[in-house]
């Protein structure tokens, strides 16, 4: 949610902050602003829509100059998409722009409105302001201090005070922030994408801390004062990643990465058919004593979780349960020392899940994260961290993301196996071979893309559609159905298979399309029977299989062939091939692909 850019030095702002901004179009937005000093007064530029707007007001602003300013992607939550609600804020001294939520502003607003301060905006962020402007006394660090003690919430926040003209003040509770420092200036940013152009590396800003930035200088405080060194870390791939390299859509672009995401993720933790973390620095006593794993994680993340389910409780035998993160924090879970608690998130800053790790973490379970995001603060709070290696991430729809997050509880389940001695040493090299095998059934199924986008177009006009799967295929469903719906706008829903007749059937009418994944042998004639009997009723029928359908011929309109491989890992061919049949109804479809309405890529307040 929310971009945030910010820039003191040697160069003119104005620029570096609606690229910035650019860059950070992704996390989704329906206004922009910026503010930027010369040194004697700030001027502000905002508007509701699309940064090119914002870009066409920032060059036809008279003497918009200066080497210090913050800018602002906003995506609304408190009060609708106005001007006047867009970021930055400005409320006496201070001018702020704010990622997150303030939970309690209703009631500082009141408090404030006694003392002389009225909002203009609907925003709970203008209500920030006003809070830190009246505690402001020439003391930015006092100020932000104070009002850090009051604000209950996420926040990150990026002040600007009229008599400190060249500086900006920084803090986060929860909402991310990544700062760096090079001889061109001092930099800010909600994510890394957005000073690519500068610098490959940076700090997270921890919470309950303070960054003072100056244009030849940027200092990390503690709430006490204290200067603390940050932790510097250096990203691994440059901006390139993060364009899409001619390709249509960035989600098209990395849909095609994931070859070389899943080589990157799965080939340096395998050697000599084991499961090896060492160079992550897991040890393997977290895997040891386990008697049960939950999973806890939000969208996409949630569904890699089903797989891990699967995959755990077939190989492992100890039950696995699969929580929404929004629902675990509050449903007081059983948790002890022999729990081990996987938190998936792509960011590391999704707001539920950094708070079920936490609960899991004051109750005393062993906790291992699967990150894409370095640094990021569930990857800092948990036990353990297993990287994913898929770059950059820029359409809001994840792909790549899904099948890393996937292949991190392929490992985790081979080292649960092999820590606990549950498969002999001729099984993991067998399992190692396999996982390496389901990277080239990748490959070719990126080769059948104009094919999948054939069958696309013939479902493009659909109001409805419906994902059915079995086992391991339901999880690949689910994730399925949510490709589809939140990008294209169609009323999709995934269902296990033989739940149909339990009242969905009633659904099912001339012509709907039924997406049915069948890639599990033991279901594969009850999947089949399902398929039938919605065919029977008029659906048009997709099957996506690696099997043999030659028995099945006729009861299905399309049939989406993808490369044959164990059951086992069926995941990753399968998945690519629906991530292609959404992509595709969507372009027909005519939408944005990469930035469909009212979501975000990083949803960092609750």
């Amino acid at each position: 949610m929310c971009g945030i850019i910010g820039f003191t030095g040697n160069l003119q702002a104005p620029g570096i902050l609606v690229d910035g901004l650019q860059q950070l179009e992704y996390r989704g937005y329906d206004s922009a602003g910026i503010a930027v000093n010369n040194g004697s007064e700030t001027k502000i530029v905002k508007t509701t829509g699309k940064v090119a707007t914002l870009r066409e007001k920032v060059e036809a602003t008279a003497d918009l100059a200066g080497t210090c300013g913050i800018g602002h992607t906003r995506w609304a939550t408190h009060g609708g998409v106005t001007e006047v609600n867009a970021h930055p804020h400005v409320s006496g001294n201070v001018t702020l722009i704010h990622n997150g939520i303030i939970e309690n502003y209703k009631e500082l607003a009141a408090s404030l409105k006694t003392k002389g301060f009225t909002a203009i905006s609907e925003t709970d962020t203008e209500v920030a302001a006003m809070l830190i402007d009246s505690l402001y006394d020439g003391d930015p660090f006092a100020a932000l201090k104070e009002a850090d003690q009051m604000l209950e919430g996420a926040y990150g926040f990026c002040v600007m005070f009229k008599d400190h003209p060249g500086e900006i003040y920084c803090m986060r509770n929860a909402s991310p922030l990544v700062a760096s420092h090079t001889e061109d200036g001092s930099f800010i940013a909600s994510d890394m994408v957005a000073l690519l152009k500068y610098t490959k590396d940076y700090f997270v800003v921890p919470e309950e801390h303070i960054v003072v930035m100056k244009a030849d200088s940027i200092t990390l405080y503690t709430m006490d004062g204290g200067v603390e060194e940050p932790k510097m870390l250096h990203v691994d791939w440059d901006t390139t990643a993060a364009q899409k390299g001619g390709y249509d859509f960035f989600m098209q672009k990395e849909i095609y990465d994931q070859p070389e995401a899943l080589h990157n993720t799965i080939m340096p933790r395998i050697h000599n058919g084991h499961a090896d973390f060492s160079a992550d620095n897991i040890s393997d006593d977290i895997f040891k004593g386990v008697n049960r794993v939950i999973v806890t994680a939000c969208g996409t993340a949630w569904h890699a979780g089903l797989v891990g389910r699967h995959l755990i409780e077939a190989m492992i035998r100890i039950p696995v349960t699969v929580e929404l993160a929004s629902e675990f924090r509050y449903m007081n879970p059983i948790l002890d020392e022999h729990t081990l608690v996987v938190v998936i998130t792509q960011s590391g800053e999704t707001a539920d899940s950094l708070a079920a790790l936490r609960l899991a973490n004051e109750r005393g379970a062993k906790t291992i994260s699967i990150v894409n995001v370095k640094g990021s603060s569930i990857a800092r709070e948990s036990d353990y961290v297993l990287y994913t290696h898929a770059g950059p991430e820029i359409a809001v729809a994840s792909t790549k993301a899904f099948s890393v997050q996937c292949a991190g509880m392929y490992l985790i389940a081979l080292k649960l196996a092999e820590v606990n001695n549950l498969m002999t040493d001729e099984q993991m090299k067998d399992f190692c071979d396999k996982f390496e095998q389901a990277i080239g059934t990748v490959e070719e199924v990126l080769k059948m893309d104009d094919y999948i986008k054939g069958i696309s177009e013939k479902i493009k006009d659909t109001f409805s559609a419906f994902y059915l799967g079995r086992g391991l295929d339901y999880g690949i469903a689910c994730e399925a159905c949510l490709k589809l719906k939140e990008i294209s706008y169609v009323n999709a829903e995934a269902y296990c298979a033989g739940e149909l007749k339990h009242g969905t059937i009633s659904l099912i009418t001339e012509g709907v399309p039924i997406i049915a994944i069948a890639t599990q042998e033991n279901v594969l004639p009850k999947l089949m029977a399902n398929v039938e009997e919605v065919k029977a009723r008029g659906a048009h029928v997709i099957v996506v299989t690696d099997k043999d359908m030659s028995n099945y011929e006729g009861i299905y309109d399309d049939l989406i062939q993808v490369p044959a491989t164990d059951d086992l890992f069926a995941t990753f061919a399968s998945t690519v091939a629906l991530q292609l049949l959404a992509y595709h109804v969507t372009v027909f479809r005519g939408y944005d692909v990469d930035q469909p309405r009212n979501l975000a890529k990083s949803v960092t307040v609750e």
